[in-house]
């Protein structure tokens, strides 16, 4: 009895053992250069220490000096706070210098910059070796990591050299998917196909930078290096091509694993996160600031909010002061059975500093053709709509009833210009100062309404407002996602009595300033002459396009008022990303506009440095 009872505490104290054997997470040494960074730093920190991964598994190496700010403070304060959490932090920091040698602003980079800069990194790397850690991960101070599996992922993957794909206010991004003879970027087709997820997965490229994961139980990464001088001594010992490029880190280290046949990639399977562009040797602070605040507006857009900080970090945040861009006021329609887009909608104008008013849209679902006739509301005889050809939905009905009533308070409260936005919109980076811009120069002429975001659907000449860089005359347009509206053409919009004759909203605003192509639509109002512009390049765009994951439309899927549908198949929505033009006349509308944001975009950063051009 006594040899049995043995016998059951051993087995049972195995199965016990059996549960803690499975492999660890690998080591990573997180490297972290830090000079003017306090802006970001409180979102950089906080977002590190979310990161889903063992901390006693993680590492610091992190150098500040050269600052003109209080990064190294609030360093500081996050190592009082969570150094303890993590295997070990090696950190130096110096704040006796401000300025590098012959260094023209903070944004500038002499030789000695540089100099400095490889020898740090070259520094970080022999660390890696030292403390025999499996990965080292490069990652800059103006890398915002918001998805929590970001190390798991990239560490499972198990390969030489691997960047998690990172977001900006624009194209940029932290990799090259080609690159020139003289080691310069080189923009190819394949770059907007990762970049946009239009091809998904982990991807063989000749550079990444910014944010770059390193393997160090390759062999390979021996060859690996910063410093230009040791890449052209190993490149001659092996009797290789001798690099012969600039003095860039980044450009280096793609080439000396290039040239060792080290392969890099980028991977794109989770959102990981987002960039800062880098800035221009004639840039200020306040270029970053704004950058940061177009980082913050697309987490919104894509996340719902911006996540959360540490709160002893909280104090460091600044969000822009609210303003109305200088117009009366500034409405945004919300269905109240649509919280979450309200809400997504309060938590943009904080990041963008917009005052905003919360209007009560007209719910179609609680319309019927009683409540519509009690109304007074009479419809367009024979109107079908373009895509559908059936009569007006209930949906469309709530959104013209919603769009009017704010006309009607605009009259009666006498406001002289009022910016109407619907809340499913994106905005454009920059847009407060792009709103500003446009509006400043529609001041200098006489208008009634001005389109910030749209859809134009006929392929007609837009002539530009003399004058003007950012306003054109108007022509067929859809959506009514934002618009700025004055006293006078709210007026006149209401003098019709588009009640007697209802056609949805956005056939409407065309219809009376004479660009609609239906005359029978056309004659039913008189008269017609609001004077229309549209902001260009636009400002606002649609969330979401019919089809793509999330696309709602509380317009086109509800009740029609008549069931006259001739079952012709499926027809293209308002919201569809292509619009009525043969598929050559959208894509080269979509290259000019595409263009012509490229060439007025405000305060766009103008990327000249090596490794910063795209």
């Amino acid at each position: 009895m006594r040899i049995e009872l043995v016998l059951i505490t051993i087995c049972a104290l195995g199965a016990g053992w059996a549960l803690d054997l499975e492999y660890e997470q690998p080591t990573v040494l997180i490297t972290l250069l830090v000079r003017n960074k306090a802006h970001i730093l409180p979102l950089f920190l906080s977002y590190v220490d979310q990161l889903d991964y063992p901390k006693q598994r993680i590492a610091f190496w992190i150098r500040s000096d050269h600052n003109n700010d209080n990064s190294i403070k609030l360093l500081q304060e996050w190592l009082e706070h969570s150094a303890d959490l993590y295997h070990s932090v090696n950190y130096a920091f110096d704040d006796e210098q401000s300025r590098y040698l012959n260094e023209s602003s903070a944004y500038d980079w002499p030789a000695s910059r540089f100099k400095h800069l490889i020898a740090l990194k070259e520094e970080a790397l022999q660390y890696a070796r030292d403390i025999w850690a499996e990965f080292i991960f490069f990652l800059d101070a103006d890398v915002l990591l918001t998805e929590p599996k970001t190390l798991r992922e990239l560490t499972a993957l198990r390969l030489p050299i691997v960047a998690p794909m990172l977001l900006s206010d624009s194209l940029y991004s932290n990799f090259w998917c080609g690159m020139t003879e003289d080691y310069y970027y080189q923009r190819t087709p394949e770059y907007k196909e990762i970049y946009h997820k239009e091809k998904v997965g982990v991807f063989a490229v000749p550079m990444v930078h910014t944010a770059v994961l390193v393997h160090m139980s390759y062999a390979g990464a021996r060859y690996l290096t910063f410093d230009r001088q040791r890449l052209v001594e190993m490149q001659t010992a092996r009797h290789v091509e001798v690099y012969n490029g600039p003095m860039d880190d980044i450009i280096v280290f793609a080439i000396s694993a290039n040239s060792s046949e080290v392969p890099l990639h980028i991977c794109n399977t989770l959102s990981f996160g987002y960039m800062m562009q880098p800035l221009e040797t004639t840039d200020t602070l306040q270029q970053d600031l704004y950058q940061l605040i177009n980082i913050r507006a697309n987490m919104v857009h894509d996340l719902g909010a911006v996540p959360p900080v540490h709160p002893f970090l909280q104090k460091y945040i600044r969000l822009p002061e609210k303003t109305k861009l200088n117009l009366d006021n500034i409405f945004m329609i919300n269905l109240e059975r649509r919280p979450e887009r309200r809400q997504k909608m309060e938590n943009l104008f904080a990041e963008l500093g917009l005052e905003v008013e919360h209007f009560a849209a007209v719910d179609g679902k609680q319309l019927n053709t009683q409540l519509v006739q009690e109304m007074g509301i009479s419809f367009m005889p024979g109107y079908e709509d373009p895509y559908h050809h059936r009569p007006m939905t209930m949906g469309e009905i709530g959104c013209f009833l919603s769009h009017y009533r704010i006309w009607q308070q605009i009259v009666e409260r006498q406001l002289l210009q009022v910016l109407i936005l619907e809340d499913d919109i994106r905005f454009d980076p920059y847009f407060t100062a792009n709103a500003l811009r446009v509006l400043q120069q529609a001041s200098n002429y006489d208008y009634d309404l001005i389109y910030f975001g749209r859809k134009r659907l006929k392929d007609e000449s837009e002539p530009w407002v003399e004058g003007s860089d950012n306003l054109v005359h108007v022509g067929y347009s859809y959506w009514t996602l934002g618009y700025v509206i004055t006293l006078r053409g709210a007026e006149k919009l209401l003098a019709v009595k588009p009640l007697e004759k209802l056609i949805p909203v956005d056939e409407f605003l065309p219809v009376m300033f004479g660009r609609h192509p239906l005359q029978n639509l056309s004659q039913a109002f008189e008269p017609r002459n609001l004077i229309a512009f549209s902001a260009a390049p636009m400002l606002l765009y649609p969330i979401h396009y019919t089809g793509e994951t999330g696309y709602i439309s509380d317009t086109e899927d509800s009740q029609q008022i008549a069931d006259i549908s001739d079952g012709a198949g499926e027809a293209q929505r308002k919201s569809n990303r292509q619009q009525i033009f043969p598929e050559e006349d959208t894509v080269n509308m979509l290259d000019q506009e595409l263009n012509l944001a490229d060439s007025n975009t405000l305060l766009q950063v103008d990327i000249t440095k090596s490794h910063q051009e795209l």
